[in-house]
């Protein structure tokens, strides 16, 4: 980030002496206007990849995403399956692996230690613009598990727990909503009672909603972080890691015939009786858990915005690659045509705006900090919409080959939807953004 912070400011340094010299003597208008071209491109670029080691970062990814997951992406949708062999190429126990599962953990707990939240943008976007639902798998594993419990557990915790997260051995998810708790997340009844004979809680009640909750359809997935109530103020959480095979822990459904994101298994857990050893599975402090949730949170709102910046990104691409090719009315293209005209211009903007919020937002955020609330809440509601309303420009520009399966942008509208609601609903962000607002006062924006 220091690095990014000096390029960009020699980028605005040489613009500032660029434009002085243009006050100084004049300068054809074409010169300036490439110049200018040029310099903006550049500073995107930075924005987008803040280092090298993010270039590389997104060139590998975009490389495994054509030849790994476009060809698969379709199949797996009309199936309503998970595909876990590709899903595990993400980790280190395949010799190919990318090893991105442990994105921001260190390396000695088996991770690649990138902690940065661009790194975690750039990675979704890259995988959202093929399979937004594999995509979707990965942010539950690698945002909210692996994360989640690199930030807040014990070096024990994530010398125990972690390394089978990030080579692919183990698959993991986070458990908070609950058939009658979604946005309400505090008005959840899953509880835990401490047992001071067995030095360990008792967990009871169940979770909806839990992606990578099932692999098979048949058991659970393998190892969850869960949040439950254990105290009697509204905000006395505790968070805990699950594992499969725990006696009381079981599969209550996988949901089927979802609109979107169908290649990625979603469940509903149940928790009769359940022993967690207070030694080894409560990640941090008992009651303590909203503020582990709240910084979590922040970071899974940049992931889905992201997932949604991919996601526009292909129907951009899928829009003007059609719209190029097929011929109508006597002329050889569609960007004849205002009405296209429109909905390619308008969709690029967006996406690019967007884009831009997007890693604004990134660059600056600190994984390890929280209070990042209003911007990452941004974001996500701009993006989210966003996304479905290009999707929706794109069927449109293709017409019936956009509404069936084959052009992909059907999909990718039904995937979109999903984003105005997981990890928050649109109205929520609305909610939180106002109250936040609201405390600044007559505090001015920057």
């Amino acid at each position: 980030l220091a690095s990014h912070f000096r390029r960009h400011s020699a980028m605005l340094l040489s613009s500032a002496i660029i434009r002085s010299s243009a006050l100084a003597r004049p300068r054809s208008a074409l010169f300036l206007s490439r110049h200018l071209s040029e310099n903006s491109s550049a500073s995107l670029t930075t924005l987008f990849d803040p280092t090298e080691e993010h270039a590389t970062l997104r060139s590998m990814l975009r490389t495994f995403v054509e030849r790994e997951v476009e060809p698969q992406a379709h199949e797996h949708n009309k199936t309503e399956s998970f595909n876990i062999p590709l899903f595990r190429r993400l980790g280190t126990a395949d010799p190919e692996g990318l090893g991105i599962l442990g994105l921001t953990v260190n390396e000695e707990d088996g991770g690649s230690g990138f902690f940065d939240a661009s790194a975690v943008a750039l990675v979704h976007e890259e995988l959202s613009y093929s399979d937004p639902a594999l995509c979707l798998s990965y942010l539950a594993h690698s945002v909210l598990f692996v994360n989640n419990l690199a930030r807040n557990g014990s070096p024990e915790q994530r010398r125990r727990f972690l390394p089978g997260a990030c080579d692919g051995s183990k698959i993991g998810g986070m458990c908070m909503s609950e058939p009658g708790a979604g946005t309400d997340v505090l008005g959840m009844q899953t509880n835990a009672r401490y047992d001071d004979a067995l030095n360990g809680w008792i967990l009871n009640g169940s979770k909806m909603w839990i992606t990578n909750g099932t692999l098979t359809g048949e058991e659970t997935g393998d190892i969850f972080l869960l949040y439950a109530r254990t105290g009697e103020k509204r905000s006395d959480m505790t968070q805990f890691v699950v594992e499969r095979g725990m006696e009381g822990f079981s599969l209550g459904q996988k949901i089927e015939d979802k609109m979107g994101m169908r290649a990625s298994n979603t469940a509903e857990l149940v928790f009769e009786d359940v022993f967690v050893p207070a030694d080894t599975h409560v990640v941090g402090d008992v009651n303590k858990a909203t503020i582990c949730m709240m910084r979590n949170l922040e970071i899974e709102r940049v992931a889905l915005a992201a997932m949604a910046v991919g996601i526009a990104r292909r129907c951009v691409d899928d829009m003007k690659r059609y719209a190029g090719e097929r011929s109508a009315f006597g002329k050889k293209h569609l960007f004849s045509f205002g009405q296209i005209q429109r909905h390619v211009a308008k969709s690029y903007a967006e996406y690019m705006a967007g884009k831009c919020y997007l890693y604004g937002v990134a660059n600056g955020l600190d994984l390890d900090s929280h209070g990042n609330g209003l911007d990452a809440d941004g974001v996500k509601l701009y993006c989210a919409p966003m996304a479905k309303d290009v999707a929706d420009r794109a069927i449109q520009v293709m017409g019936g080959y956009g509404y069936v399966g084959e052009y992909n942008v059907e999909r990718l509208y039904r995937d979109a939807k999903l984003l105005e609601i997981g990890g928050g609903t649109n109205e929520s962000h609305h909610k939180n953004m106002a109250r936040d607002l609201y405390k600044m006062g007559d505090n001015k924006l920057d």
